[in-house]
């Protein structure tokens, strides 16, 4: 039996700890922090995932087999070379790349070179800092409409601008590097080459020797209907993706996976734990927008409803080097999620804001809390993605249907979802 701790505080790290708590290997699940749904299915504990320190002595004190990482920051901070260089820590399952896997996150532009390298299809890029800033101006005038701009460090899911004026750009491009608008993670600018197609989410699970391909998901980025306004962390997904056939995924594996994979073993540092890769669907030919060392939120919201097989068992493998000898056992139903927000999100929103269910959600449906704080008098919003629904169905019409409906059983001021997830999609079936 193990004990298990797992790191960070939003819907997908609810979903993690749902899965955790119905392994049959489980003795007792912790979180830190959690949330109010990682509550009802562990013990949360008060402190800071980025903390090696205080996690070490937590792994100590509650004999800790088995711990599990939901954001992007511990692993980029290195928190798995800190426990690594503990003798005894080393036997601990650590699920996660250590510091130079989680730099295909933490650093676009290290990303970027490293598949300039090694050929792994991505849009063209320049690089650019305050001593090239003029660079990055010719660079933005060689190209056409739509202009991307990607701060190099961590961002939130919030570092990435797409403007269709030139001018704007430059503008912003300066913003970024003299104005620190996205802080330090903006001192370095990575400028790409706009791709025109359609976007799905590829997961990964590998033990740095051998992988596993998870279901792929789609995620809706914008803030607005119709994909418009500003970029969030995700305001929905949908798992499975229609246009991800057979064709598609087979060069997804040969073109992408495989030889990242490989030439990060040629780096001296192979990849191990989750690693996600956001990819445009281009003609039917595969490119890579990005890379995060962790699972993908809200696509983790669709993914894990989607997976029968027991985590823990999953995740002994993973540390025996055995996951090729692991068969992953995958719902054919669809899942739609729905991201519940607070007013004002992306940027500044509102807190505090009571939330009520007029009635329980039915069978088919599952509610994953993220910016949510408990109290003797019940739940209250505490973050800009409050909430995320999952709703499963045999085809994506009634999967989206469904979440519509029950979501409407939701309450608390000012609630904001998108109206169209999944909708583009619809046209495949």
């Amino acid at each position: 039996m193990m004990n298990v701790l797992l790191l960070g505080s939003g819907g997908r790290e609810h979903a993690f700890a749902k899965k955790i708590s119905e392994s049959k290997l489980l003795n007792q699940l912790y979180i830190l922090p959690g949330n109010a749904g990682t509550a009802r299915c562990g013990q949360n504990l008060e402190g800071s995932p980025n903390d090696a320190e205080a996690i070490k002595k937590i792994v100590w004190e509650k004999d800790i087999h088995c711990i599990v990482v939901g954001p992007e920051e511990p692993l980029v901070k290195g928190l798995k070379d800190a426990l690594r260089k503990d003798d005894v820590l080393r036997d601990v399952i650590f699920v996660g790349p250590d510091a130079g896997g989680a730099a295909l996150e933490g650093s676009k532009a290290f990303a970027k070179n490293f598949m300039k390298k090694y050929g792994i299809p991505t849009a063209r890029f320049k690089e650019v800092n305050e001593t090239n800033i003029h660079e990055g101006i010719q660079f933005l005038e060689s190209l056409q409409p739509p202009y991307v701009l990607k701060a190099d460090g961590l961002a939130g899911g919030k570092g990435v601008l797409i403007l269709n004026n030139p001018d704007e750009a430059k503008e912003e491009l300066k913003n970024f590097i003299f104005k620190n608008k996205m802080g330090d993670a903006g001192k370095v600018v990575v400028i790409e080459e706009f791709l025109q197609g359609i976007e799905c989410s590829c997961f990964v699970f590998t033990d740095g020797i051998h992988y596993q391909l998870l279901p792929f998901a789609k995620d809706y980025k914008r803030i607005g209907d119709g994909d418009t306004g500003p970029n969030t962390g995700g305001m929905g997904a949908v798992s499975p993706v229609p246009f991800a056939d057979e064709d598609f995924v087979h060069k997804v594996r040969q073109r992408i996976i495989e030889p990242t994979l490989e030439s990060m073993r040629l780096e001296g540092c192979p990849y191990e734990g989750f690693l996600f890769i956001g990819l445009m669907n281009v003609g039917g030919d595969p490119y890579v927008i990005e890379f995060n060392c962790r699972m993908g939120d809200p696509e983790t919201e669709a993914i894990f409803p989607r997976i029968k097989s027991d985590f823990l068992e999953w995740f002994k493998c993973y540390h025996e080097k055995k996951l090729n000898q692991f068969v992953l056992d995958i719902d054919p139903r669809t899942a739609c999620v729905l991201i519940m927000a607070s007013k004002g999100y992306p940027d500044a929103y509102e807190k505090n804001k009571p939330i009520t269910i007029s009635s329980a959600l039915s069978g088919n449906c599952m509610l994953f809390a993220a910016g949510i704080r408990a109290t003797d008098e019940g739940w209250f919003t505490n973050g800009g993605r409050v909430l995320a629904l999952c709703s499963l169905a045999d085809t994506l019409h009634e999967a989206r249907s469904h979440a519509y409906s029950e979501i409407q059983k939701i309450h608390f001021e000012n609630a904001y979802f998108r109206t169209d997830i999944g909708a583009d999609l619809l046209k495949y079936y």
